[in-house]
């Protein structure tokens, strides 16, 4: 069993007897919201809402859950809610006992999941359930001809919040009409990172004087197309890599292939940092502010199933950059026909897309504010979803 499975079996276990014992205390907020996020990206994109809530809600306790011990293990001390948990499994005799204890008043589930008994049962007590900054496309078995009991889910949901018209027009098509335009979430939770202008300690004295390309969220596939321009390129540029997973024996691999010029973020101190010329994140839950100190950004995860979060570099206005497999999120569809963001095959087309940003400084910032005045076009979301909870 690897140590996600272990932590998400060590975490559900008696978690009915925990949650009621948590809930047992004596309260002044008697409301329950209840927000559940599968992983830390949901997480992330659900995060303004639950922030939020809080200020325009104050008499609700905010009960938050997860799926994935991604999410759990590094929020489990979020202070925006009362209660963090593990989500109980689906189970029909345990999600309605789930349900008895917590009593929610109110629930979200952010942007993808679909719980069958959760659903029924929350429908069936007739209490609202929401799904937020949720996205269809065509071939989802939703909407196929084998899809009745998919699309029962759907209809066991009080309202949809959709970040986009396609979204609206499937379901309606299918004969959910709940459903309201709203925007997605994670433009908020970017911006909000921006104005929060947090610092990382040591990265001014690696980043001084120097051009930092930012390698974010990246896997063995896209450092594959990397590394080649990063040890050919050290004496030009200084590097930062945060791969997605950060387990020991990955970063201690990503470390021997990069060679003596590298450092471990988590072994740094001030002098280390000045010398260095490329720098591996070992920690999670700083990436999003590491942007920051970046000239240009690429994102991993565009070699495998599809990328990740290229909305945090681009609220800086940093170009990103980022592999084939993009097709399934809007943003990146958008930035590249703005001219915002580069799609790359190869090794050869990731050097001449550095090339033509690093070498041409009013290119450079021509693309930067694409992409920052992007972001700020579609911030709002929240504001949305709330609006239609005061209704």
């Amino acid at each position: 069993m690897n140590v996600k499975a272990r932590l998400w079996v060590k975490g559900r276990k008696s978690i009915l007897l925990k949650i009621e014992n948590a809930l047992s205390g004596p309260h002044d907020k008697k409301n329950i919201a209840w927000f559940h996020c599968a992983s830390l990206g949901e997480f992330e994109q659900g995060r303004p809402l639950i922030e939020e809530f809080r200020k325009s809600f104050p008499g609700h306790l905010i009960f938050l859950t997860f799926f994935s011990p991604s999410g759990y293990e590094v929020r489990k001390n979020f202070t925006g809610a009362d209660h963090i948990f593990y989500l109980p499994p689906d189970l029909p005799g345990i999600a309605a006992k789930f349900i008895k204890i917590l009593s929610p008043d109110i629930v979200f589930f952010i942007k993808y999941e679909y719980w069958y008994n959760y659903l029924a049962i929350l429908k069936q007590k007739q209490i609202p359930t929401y799904m937020v900054s949720a996205i269809f496309r065509p071939s989802q078995p939703f909407f196929k001809i084998y899809g009745f009991w998919f699309r029962k889910q759907l209809n066991n949901l009080s309202w949809f919040f959709v970040q986009d018209v396609d979204s609206e027009r499937l379901l309606r098509k299918i004969g959910i009409h709940q459903v309201t335009v709203s925007g997605d979430t994670r433009f908020d939770r970017v911006s909000a990172i921006v104005r929060q202008k947090r610092t990382i300690a040591g990265m001014d004295e690696f980043c001084r004087d120097s051009r930092i390309i930012l390698a974010g969220s990246t896997w063995p596939e896209d450092e594959k197309i990397l590394l080649p321009f990063i040890l050919g390129n050290k004496s030009e540029f200084k590097f930062i890599i945060a791969p997605h997973e950060v387990h020991k024996e990955r970063i201690d691999r990503l470390l021997s292939q990069l060679g003596p010029d590298s450092l471990r973020f988590s072994q740094s101190d001030e002098a280390k940092m000045r010398k260095a010329h490329i720098l591996v994140i070992d920690s999670i839950g700083i990436l999003a502010y590491l942007y920051r100190y970046a000239f240009i950004a690429f994102v991993g995860g565009g070699f495998g199933v599809g990328i990740h979060n290229i909305l945090e570099p681009a609220a800086f206005g940093v170009p990103v950059i980022f592999g084939p497999n993009y097709d399934r999120f809007r943003e990146a569809r958008e930035l590249i026909l703005e001219g915002g963001a580069i799609s790359i095959n190869n090794e050869e087309d990731l050097s001449q897309a550095l090339r033509q940003l690093a070498n041409v400084p009013s290119e450079h910032d021509r693309v930067s504010e694409i992409c920052s005045a992007y972001v700020r076009s579609h911030e709002g979301a929240t504001a949305h979803i709330l609006n239609h909870l005061y209704a």
